[in-house]
């Protein structure tokens, strides 16, 4: 099989993922209400999602071994139907117990993508092939801001929630036929022990590029969570946008997401390499931060789209450099253990960035707020990655 099919399953499975992850924060004003609980607590619950994603991407490289790419991708998928069908109770404990299921589907699904797509694509064509696969992160976002709030004006968004877990089973059904195909590496009866946990962070630690890409992605993972929770609330309750229009206003960004990933793929591989390119990538993002914190309720629509959709290039686009870089840097063989290191930091950075994003809007009692600290964070990140590129740069890139 080329690499073509197995990069199309990946990314129908990481879409559907990420959809089913940012469902919950899309319909944060009105599940929120119904919960009687403020919607800036969306935070906690994309903290709870990532703390659960944290302790699975650690198991992913283990479990992948034995089971394969294909079937570690259909268990999540199943599990985070689970979660939101527990989301879809109006109870909090049930919602916390979604967030955690849904978090533990979501974590495994990119360390077995990346395990599949590194056995799977020729050297030539990785950066691309990888900046694809990752398209399918603001594609479930695009899903979910464009048709989340549509199945709100025909149900109630217990009833959506429904909806959105019967699209993750499907999806996982569809890739039943490529499992046997795909998941021919795997070993069964390799086990699976505690000590899963810390190997791929010591694998992390034992690499100075490895360790690099980490670090940088703790800070770009704060930036880019923060947008995608919190956007929807703030044009919702600062800028005074309808529902729907702050859905589409959230597309916009992980249009811009899903463009950025190729380009920038392409520009760190023709061009700057990838540590200059998050260097890069870090400056745009705090321009972004800055003018959206200053958009006001009478910007034109126009801008406000032009802003997202670049700071949506920026912060959501940075994924395909640093997890085809984390792929090359990788041990032969160890990509999915590699990758679930290198998330685990990623992962990090959520879980404690968007409750910290939340907190500071409620205390200022604006958004905006918020937003201006992913701005000075993402500027220090593209300062400190600026500095040490040369440094960086002396690392081979290939395994």
């Amino acid at each position: 099989m080329s690499s073509w099919g197995p990069l199309f399953i990946t990314l129908l499975i990481q879409a559907m993922a990420s959809m089913a992850l940012l469902t919950l924060p899309v319909m944060a004003p009105v599940a929120a209400k119904a919960l009687a609980v403020s919607p800036a607590l969306v935070g906690l619950y994309i903290a709870i999602s990532y703390g659960g994603a944290l302790m699975t991407t650690l198991l992913a490289g283990a479990a992948v071994a034995r089971l394969g790419a294909i079937r570690v991708s259909q268990i999540s998928l199943l599990v985070c139907a689970l979660g939101l069908l527990l989301c879809a109770v109006p109870w909090l404990p049930s919602v916390f117990m979604g967030a955690v299921l849904i978090g533990w589907g979501y974590g495994p699904i990119t360390p077995a993508s990346s395990h599949l797509l590194a056995r799977t694509t020729p050297p030539h064509q990785m950066s691309l092939v990888f900046s694809i696969k990752q398209t399918g992160v603001p594609l479930g976002g695009m899903m979910a801001g464009a048709i989340v709030p549509l199945l709100l004006l025909s149900m109630n968004w217990q009833a959506s929630l429904v909806v959105v877990a019967a699209a993750c089973v499907l999806c996982s059904a569809l890739s039943q036929p490529l499992r046997s195909p795909l998941d021919v590496d795997r070993k069964i009866g390799q086990p699976l022990r505690l000590g899963s946990f810390a190997q791929p962070i010591r694998l992390v630690l034992a690499h100075r590029a490895l360790a690099t890409m980490a670090g940088c992605s703790f800070v770009f993972s704060m930036v880019q969570l923060s947008l995608s929770t919190y956007l929807v609330t703030y044009l919702y309750d600062d800028l005074s946008y309808g529902l729907v229009g702050a859905g589409v206003a959230l597309s916009f960004t992980q249009a811009g997401g899903v463009v950025g990933r190729v380009a920038w793929g392409y520009v760190a591989d023709r061009w700057l390499g990838a540590p200059k390119t998050l260097a890069l990538l870090g400056g745009v993002m705090a321009l972004s931060a800055l003018a959206t914190a200053f958009l006001t309720a009478t910007t034109p629509q126009v801008w406000v789209w032009v802003i997202l959709t670049i700071f949506g290039a920026s912060a959501i686009g940075w994924n395909g450099v640093y997890l085809a870089e984390v792929a090359r840097q990788a041990p032969k063989g160890k990509a999915s253990m590699a990758t679930g290191g290198t998330l685990a930091f990623t992962y990090l950075g959520v879980v404690l960035g968007a409750p910290v994003f939340g907190a500071l809007s409620s205390f200022f009692g604006t958004y905006r707020a918020g937003f201006l600290v992913l701005m000075v964070a993402s500027a220090v990140c593209g300062v400190v990655l600026l500095l040490n590129q040369r440094r960086t740069a002396d690392v081979p890139t290939s395994s």
